[in-house]
């Protein structure tokens, strides 16, 4: 999930930010939903501010919170100590489209480098396109990947796409995770038919790899500003995804205390 906080410094137009999205705010959803461990993922619109998120963390509870930062090379050493010590464990590419981007392909091999010595992972939301043009890269880099929302394979045919089989190799090396979340942004039925395109894509990743899935709710849903999505459907959504209760349990609970530290 994100946060957003007017508090808090602002990369681009202030008008993308979110209002009624802070920690307070979430911990209404928590109470609809009966999460307990939070992830909070550096939204584009804060930057490399991540004090943002930083402040999110204490205030959701640093015992079962974690953050995934947005830096640049320029950070230093003592920055990512500072980040690890408040809760932080990845940071995030969001290079789907160039608006508003922090960051730039040519910075995720260096860093991903330096923060691999922290057991972070890079956490990258790009779209299919995108992970063909840089297989390359993405063969090359240390440590743990994690690719956001289910992979971003288009529909209505995504095992056609040719990062389908690109992703299958990486997940086959067994160090890329993949992200079960966003199932509005590439379905073309959407919320009126349940999202039930996306079904076929979730359940090949868990048969792949149930034991590299974490299940995300991406709210508050910073890509659907006009129509919000039902986020207990989304979560609901879940059960269709991954109908096996021993496999879902791994993919809330135990698969997330590993990749994000939760002791």
């Amino acid at each position: 999930m994100h946060v957003y906080d007017r508090r808090f410094g602002v990369q681009g137009a202030p008008d993308t930010l979110i209002d009624d999205a802070t920690a307070d705010d979430y911990r209404l959803l928590q109470r609809r939903t009966g999460t307990q461990r939070t992830v909070v993922v550096q939204p584009r619109v804060h930057g490399t501010d991540n004090s943002v998120t930083l402040a999110a963390i204490r205030a959701l509870g640093a015992a079962h919170t974690r953050g995934v930062a947005v830096v640049r090379p320029d950070v230093s050493d003592a920055e990512l100590e500072r980040l690890h010590a408040g809760g932080i464990r990845g940071i995030r590419f969001t290079l789907y489209t160039p608006t508003h981007a922090t960051t730039d392909f040519a910075m995720v091999e260096p860093l991903a480098h330096r923060v691999h010595a922290l057991g972070w992972h890079v956490q990258l939301h790009w779209s299919a396109a995108q992970l063909v043009e840089h297989a390359a890269l993405l063969e090359r880099l240390p440590g743990t990947v994690v690719l956001d929302h289910l992979a971003r394979l288009p529909q209505p045919a995504p095992q056609a796409h040719p990062a389908f089989g690109l992703v299958c190799r990486l997940l086959d090396r067994g160090r890329t995770w993949i992200k079960l979340s966003g199932a509005y942004l590439d379905s073309t039925l959407g919320a009126e038919g349940r999202y039930a395109d996306t079904t076929a894509l979730a359940q090949t990743w868990v048969r792949r790899a149930p034991e590299r899935l974490v299940w995300g709710s991406d709210w508050p849903h910073p890509t659907e500003r006009h129509q919000v999505p039902d986020d207990a459907q989304l979560f609901d959504l879940l059960g269709d995804w991954v109908p096996d209760d021993a496999t879902r349990h791994r993919v809330l609970v135990e698969n997330p205390a590993r990749l994000y530290d939760f002791l």
